[in-house]
């Protein structure tokens, strides 16, 4: 009889396999609904942006197991690498994630990935710095180093800072500031974009705040928007409102861009590194999905 960690093992490789051209018609594969339309909207993407993926390879780890009466739930972590091709270059794009596996005896009867809910933003009353409340220091946005600290970090977490469940808005800020980027309002946390100690704004943390805090900045921190992502460079960001209801869930950073002039992204809580910008391909698009486009700018 095979054993549950030898059942994991072969779900994972076939599932990964559902990614190469040769096995996609593959019907014996266990994949929800939800992870079978994520796999067409990616590949349709990569289609419409002339581009393939080539090769993807995933590294699993078990996290832990719990028993539950006759059940058995395993949650594991996901390392997926992908070569994708374009007409000139390959480059590779990155990605963790996070399920759990339900067994019935060594069966395997379920198997979903586990979805972070974003921070609860709906109560927050944000200010912006008046003229005079602060001191408007020159700076220069060093995109550079914001680029390779969200390279270096991407998938690892600084222990200078506070790791939140969901992690998006404060990895980003670590990377602005990491380019430089001024801090100004504490301690009002609903003021200004800051951290200090075991403390910090609602704008470094989260994203709904992180996103009208760029619109309306006028010292420290400031955003101009884009009307297009084409416009961005490497150190911009990149806002997403997945339901389209005007609450804003998840930021990005562009660290490059691809063939067409396309941003590719870095971002946390779903670790991810040179992720096509759209998101087509996680589970938590919606056709009504808005997009922010957001040039960082100095004094």
């Amino acid at each position: 009889m095979v054993d549950r960690y030898e059942q994991l093992k072969n779900l994972i490789e076939l599932r990964n396999a559902l990614y190469v051209e040769a096995y996609r018609k593959n019907d014996v594969v266990f994949i929800t609904e939800s992870d079978r339309k994520c796999l067409e909207r990616k590949l349709y993407s990569l289609q419409a942006r002339k581009s393939e993926l080539v090769n993807s390879t995933v590294n699993a780890q078990v996290l832990g197991q719990q028993t539950y009466g006759d059940e058995v739930k395993v949650e594991y972590a996901l390392h997926y690498q992908q070569s994708i091709k374009q007409q000139k270059n390959f480059y590779i794009e990155e990605s963790i994630q996070y399920r759990l596996a339900t067994f019935r005896g060594n069966e395997i009867v379920k198997d979903v990935e586990i979805i972070v809910e974003c921070e609860d933003d709906t109560l927050l009353n944000l200010e912006w710095i008046r003229e005079g409340e602060a001191r408007q220091e020159r700076w220069q946005y060093d995109r550079r180093e914001a680029v390779r600290y969200a390279e270096r970090w991407w998938n690892d977490y600084n222990p200078a800072y506070r790791k939140f469940k969901d992690n998006c808005t404060n990895f980003i800020s670590q990377c602005l500031k990491a380019g430089g980027a001024p801090m100004v309002g504490y301690p009002n946390r609903s003021k200004g974009w800051w951290y200090q100690g075991n403390n910090w704004s609602y704008s470094w943390s989260v994203a709904h705040a992180l996103r009208w805090y760029l619109s309306g900045a006028k010292l420290g921190l400031r955003g101009v928007e884009m009307s297009s992502a084409s416009e961005l460079l490497p150190g911009d960001l990149i806002c997403y409102d997945f339901n389209g209801n005007g609450r804003w869930q998840h930021n990005t950073m562009v660290v490059t861009k691809d063939e067409n002039g396309e941003p590719l992204v870095n971002a946390q809580t779903t670790n991810s590194r040179l992720r096509y910008w759209k998101y087509e391909d996680s589970t938590a698009w919606t056709p009504n999905i808005k997009y922010k486009f957001f040039r960082i700018t100095g004094s």
